[in-house]
């Protein structure tokens, strides 16, 4: 499952938010977009999976327009899991999770119940809630509330990911808990992603982006370099290897003198 974006413009009372962004996220790939906060990366996933409507260009899965698919086509294709989670009514996890099937329900009846149960049971197992099929949502820990989420979004079983910094506002346990949980599934993946070690640990390939431009796409050896992110985040740093994972290891260096 491959994902092509071609040319992306979108802007705000005329103001431009993302200027002309074009990128490909291979199959199988695990791409991270890293970038300062308002450089335009949610407005551009958003543009990607359609809250918002691009002035210009447009995103492809394998060469299909994702704008001329309807939404549950879109939904056998690709998942989302938004930055903005904000449950106005709470349900049980076993039914928040549930929603995830909703493109694989039949209109008239008809699924395999038992089967349609299972798959549900088994993404709950699959990142660690199992027993919490009748918890209350609202009830759950910030991680447990992820967590749930990122079932909900495998049990849609599209091929392609796409998610907007999920591992934001969590403590580094559960940040590692919830990227090794996508790392694992194989799929296709497109996330933003705050923390540049959690990015250089998991991410194949990352795509720089600056004022609603991409300004660099390489590997973390190649784009965490100390000018890169000087240039993208006005901070110094110092670049290690994680003997452990054999990635880079950013660490900053503040200016304690200001």
């Amino acid at each position: 499952m491959k994902l092509e974006v071609k040319d992306i413009v979108y802007s705000i009372d005329s103001k431009l938010i993302v200027d002309g962004v074009s990128l490909e996220v291979e199959k199988g790939e695990f791409v991270g977009l890293v970038g300062p906060n308002g450089c335009g990366k949610s407005t551009l996933l958003k543009s990607i999976y359609r809250v918002y409507k691009p002035d210009s260009g447009a995103a492809y899965i394998d060469g299909r327009s994702i704008a001329d698919m309807s939404s549950r086509e879109s939904a056998l294709e690709m998942s989302v899991m938004q930055q903005e989670n904000n449950v106005e009514f709470d349900m049980m996890v076993y039914d928040m999770v549930n929603l995830g099937r909703f493109a694989h329900q039949k209109m008239f009846g008809g699924n395999d119940k038992i089967r349609e149960r299972q798959i549900v049971l088994d993404a709950i197992n699959e990142v660690g809630l199992k027993g919490y099929e009748e918890r209350s949502f609202l009830s759950l820990s910030g991680g447990e509330k992820q967590r749930t989420l990122v079932a909900r979004a495998l049990v849609q079983q599209a091929e392609l990911i796409i998610l907007d910094e999920p591992t934001n506002h969590l403590d580094i346990g559960y940040q590692y808990q919830i990227m090794n949980i996508l790392k694992r599934q194989g799929l296709t993946v497109f996330s933003s992603i705050h923390d540049l070690n959690v990015a250089s640990c998991y991410c194949d390939r990352i795509i720089l982006l600056k004022k609603g431009k991409v300004v660099d796409v390489g590997t973390p050896e190649e784009v965490f370099v100390p000018q890169k992110i000087r240039y993208l985040f006005g901070i110094d740093t110092k670049i290690t290897v994680n003997e452990a994972t054999g990635k880079p290891n950013i660490v900053f260096i503040p200016d304690l003198e200001t």
